[in-house]
């Protein structure tokens, strides 16, 4: 064989080459879907009430997820509710929707039985905010939101070491101590992780009521300083309080940074507290992803044969150093 006829051979075989490949890529641009998951109907729960600071973040997700993906949505706001939402999911499971995201603060004792429900009528679940293993175990679904307790010890850790808080020291953690205990795995984690340390923890339980009207605590959060005016650190159980430290702050007539304020998420309230130096640390569990990425799951099971999604949420700690990475889009609603 010559030279030339060589070249030529290479040649056709890069020619061919292109053609191939120009081919697959033609045949995967036109196996893309726009709303692919058009004919899907879901019910998504949000959690709070409409414009709660966590929940209106969970319901800008959802938003998003269904406007990408062309689901036709249902939402549902339950103001933290536990026995509205099981009322609510009985509902949900009786209109007969391809697919439910449910918040899992009921517990698995009151949710059981209603997946099981779900599951002999075809429909996907997936979850939100509170997991719930036994019930996936037991009947299927997926989770995207934070591990309660690990992210509940990891806050507790990190505010005894970026604090410098030592034994003897007083804190008071308020949470849903007096609910299921499903509810207050995270902040039951945290106060244990205090204690580990040596510290004096003061658990305060913090009613349902607090998260639509975070100015509901205002009396509880004055008293508890009032009893102990050594408390050197008060954290709190959701974005709804921590954005109100300000508020509870002053009413107690102290100024910023004269007690520390830790909590849970990112807000635009939160935002400004950092700004203004009344809040110091926050653990980030990314309200956003849990509304996208249930009804993306939900979508892909059902259009696709996919299997459910489980996402860790939890992405770490919001402090006075890093808060303006996350201003703006806290101020969009978004974190």
């Amino acid at each position: 064989m010559t030279h030339a006829m060589r070249k030529l051979g290479v040649l056709f075989a890069a020619v061919s080459a292109l053609a191939i490949t120009a081919s697959v890529t033609t045949a995967s641009a036109e196996s893309l879907r726009d709303n692919w998951c058009k004919d899907v109907h879901l019910r998504f729960f949000a959690g709070g009430a409409e414009g709660d600071a966590f929940a209106s973040i969970v319901y800008n997700g959802a938003l998003q997820a269904a406007k990408d993906t062309g689901a036709q949505v249902d939402y549902v706001f339950s103001g933290w509710k536990a026995e509205t939402m099981v009322q609510q999911l009985r509902e949900a499971i009786a209109a007969k929707p391809d697919g439910i995201a449910m918040m899992g603060h009921p517990g698995e004792a009151s949710i059981m039985p209603l997946a099981e429900e779900a599951s002999k009528a075809g429909i996907k679940m997936m979850y939100q905010n509170v997991p719930l293993p036994g019930v996936v175990a037991k009947f299927g679904g997926g989770y995207v939101g934070a591990q309660q307790g690990p992210q509940g010890k990891a806050l507790g850790e990190e505010a005894v070491r970026r604090f410098e808080l030592k034994l003897g020291d007083s804190v008071i953690v308020f949470g849903p101590f007096d609910q299921q205990p499903e509810r207050y795995v995270r902040e039951g984690a945290t106060a244990d992780a205090l204690e580990a340390a040596g510290l004096k923890v003061t658990r305060i339980p913090s009613p349902t009521e607090w998260a639509a009207d975070p100015n509901l605590a205002i009396s509880a959060v004055t008293a508890a300083l009032t009893n102990d005016p050594a408390v050197k650190a008060i954290i709190y159980p959701g974005g709804q309080l921590l954005g109100n430290a300000t508020a509870y702050m002053q009413a107690a007539g102290k100024k910023p940074g004269e007690v520390i304020n830790i909590g849970f998420d990112t807000s635009p309230q939160i935002v400004a507290g950092f700004k203004e130096g009344w809040v110091q640390l926050t653990a980030d569990q990314q309200p956003f992803l849990q509304g996208y990425m249930p009804i993306l799951s939900l979508c892909q099971q059902v259009v696709y044969g996919l299997a459910p999604i489980d996402v860790d949420t939890g992405a770490g700690f919001v402090t006075p150093d890093n808060y303006a990475a996350v201003a703006d889009l806290a101020t969009e609603g978004l974190r």
